[in-house]
């Protein structure tokens, strides 16, 4: 493992989760490192926001549904390496469980750097293969446990 990037300092993100009965909210990403994959609505933690702010914000950006978050699940790191071995970054990701506003049930739209916004099962996560983010099926199982410990995955 090569590290000689000196400037790469680990910057912080969040993914912001949210489920809609047994639904998961994903986009499809416009940009690297996971462009044209589908992956959790997410992006940088600004300087001076909280984890939760950030994961409340680029939610929102992404999919223009308000929701409020309520817990951390996990938190990974996400280490990117250029053609010649060296790092090019290193983000440190929190995943985060944000909460529909009671009764809303807004419709998401597609914004920012998602190319688009919808609802998956398990099911249709467990299908896309190569066309998904690293961490997606692992994270929708472990909210899945989590949370329905009875649902058969």
């Amino acid at each position: 493992m090569k590290t000689s990037c000196h400037s790469c300092l680990p910057r912080s993100g969040v993914l912001a989760i949210v489920r809609r009965q047994n639904n998961f909210l994903l986009v499809r990403r416009a940009n690297a490192p996971d462009a044209g994959l589908w992956g959790f609505p997410g992006g940088r933690i600004e300087p001076g926001e909280t984890i939760f702010h950030a994961a409340e914000r680029e939610l929102l950006e992404e999919t223009s549904l308000p929701a409020k978050a309520t817990s951390v699940i996990d938190a990974f790191d996400s280490l990117h390496y250029d053609t010649d071995g060296k790092l090019a970054f290193h983000y440190i990701i929190l995943a985060v469980r944000c909460e529909e506003h009671e009764h809303t049930q807004n419709p998401v739209q597609a914004g920012d750097d998602a190319l688009e916004a919808r609802w998956f099962s398990y099911q249709d996560i467990s299908t896309l293969g190569a066309r998904a983010s690293a961490r997606l099926h692992s994270l929708a199982r472990q909210i899945l446990k989590m949370e329905d410990p009875t649902h058969l995955i």
